[in-house]
């Protein structure tokens, strides 16, 4: 049997914060990254937009202000990122305060969808050249923290410490890994919500801050976006029980004025947190997702503003001509009515923070803007650690999104290195 000094499980941000972490410390270990996908996964694939300012990425919970401030100094360090301008934010953010919300001004780098492939290859060069084994295409399957060595669809390998960092679309396959392991857990917490599309001309703040973090009461906020050459796309999840649905989300590719589609895209979430007797904040999700793709004969929904506001539904012939006058970027989106499927108390504290983000950049709810349904995040898995290395085991380290350390690349590049930290010790 194989054996590592280090195996990392996910090769988004946070295995890629912990690997290059392990290397700089200059402590002589072998690692192998293992990650189900042929290629790396993570946000960084996926628009690449990154936030260097706390709070955004940094769950309170796990994470104090100065803490987060001194990861966030390594991450910018190591990544060295190219910081957007930022103007007129003041006048936005009165306007916000007269309604009781919040504009937060946050650092930010954005490469784009093709920036961030680009990124990956980069990076995943340094660690082969480094000498980290990448086993890409390769599924765990398996964990036994007795006998020190995961499973996978390959092989048998042993480790003498392990992180876990699978990311988001990972939530399940945690779930797994924390049963296997006798590790307690809670899954309580999930954002539910949509995906706005317009043109950018119905949402200009976009020329002045790249992605502005507009925060509502009763726990709303905008999320993730894009603008220029923009799209909404969809990704699929299953559930324990094999059935599928998409969760909406979106990405725009570097910054290009011969292939600008003068389209900008975000999103508008609720924050729940249930309380019992509900077992499974994942389950309560998968359950709308269900819903959704019944709706809309296996795709998810999308609904013109001035239809939701007559209270009909949407149609195909609701999608062009005069003031329906741009095509949904997402093709494989159907015509539907949100409301029906969309939980009413949730749906009514998201209109009105669509209502108020319309005051403050007036033009958001044009009668073309498109709403799609549902965009979910999966954040809610919070297990027991044991110490401020995001240590469950002895020798057993999580990190990331998929483990509720994290929201977002830096913050899972920072939860990396902390873990990475914690198996430094382990190997003096």
């Amino acid at each position: 049997m194989e054996k590592y000094d280090v195996i990392i499980v996910g090769s988004g941000p946070a295995g890629m914060g912990a690997a290059f972490s392990l290397l700089e410390s200059g402590k002589k270990c072998s690692i192998l990254m293992l990650d189900k996908t042929p290629y790396s996964t993570g946000g960084m694939r996926n628009d690449c937009k990154m936030n260097f300012t706390f709070p955004i990425g940094f769950p309170l919970e796990y994470w104090e202000e100065n803490t987060a401030n001194h990861y966030l100094e390594k991450v910018t360090a190591f990544l060295k990122p190219t910081i957007l301008p930022k103007s007129n934010i003041e006048t936005y953010q009165k306007r916000a305060e007269r309604l009781g919300c919040s504009l937060l001004e946050i650092k930010q780098t954005h490469l784009g969808t093709d920036g961030g492939l680009q990124l990956i290859k980069e990076l995943q060069k340094k660690l082969s050249d480094a000498g980290v084994t990448l086993a890409l295409g390769e599924t765990v399957t398996g964990i036994d923290n007795v006998n020190k060595f995961i499973t996978t669809d390959k092989r048998e390998i042993g480790y003498k410490n392990i992180l876990i960092a699978p990311g988001r679309q990972g939530f399940h396959f945690l779930q797994e890994i924390m049963k296997a392991l006798g590790v307690n857990y809670i899954d309580n917490v999930v954002d539910v919500g949509i995906r706005v599309e317009t043109r950018i001309e119905h949402y200009p703040i976009v020329k002045d801050y790249y992605d502005p973090k507009f925060y509502f009461p009763e726990k709303v906020r905008t999320f993730c976006t894009n603008s220029g050459n923009a799209h909404v796309v969809r990704e699929k999840y299953t559930t324990s029980r094999g059935d599928e649905w998409f969760s909406v989300n979106g990405h725009a590719f570097k910054a290009d004025e011969n292939k600008n589609n003068g389209l900008v895209n975000f999103a508008i979430l609720k924050t729940v947190r249930f309380t019992e007797p509900l077992a499974s904040g994942q389950e309560f999700a998968e359950h709308l997702g269900l819903m959704a793709v019944l709706m809309g004969g296996g795709k998810p929904l999308m609904q013109r503003v001035g239809d939701f506001r007559m209270g009909r539904r949407s149609k195909e012939s609701d999608f062009n001509g005069d003031l329906y006058d741009f095509k949904p970027s997402l093709v494989g989106a159907s015509p539907s009515d949100i409301s029906l499927a969309m939980p009413s108390k949730i749906l009514r504290y998201i209109w009105s923070g669509m209502k108020k983000l319309d005051t403050i950049v007036p033009g958001i709810l044009h009668p073309s803007t498109i709403m799609y349904y549902p965009e979910i995040k999966l954040y809610a898995n919070k297990p027991q650690y044991i110490d401020n290395h995001f240590c469950v085991q002895k020798n057993v380290y999580f990190a990331g999104d998929g483990a509720g350390t994290s929201r977002g690349i830096t913050g899972a590049w920072a939860s990396g290195i902390r873990a990475a930290e914690g198996i430094i010790e382990n190997l003096d």
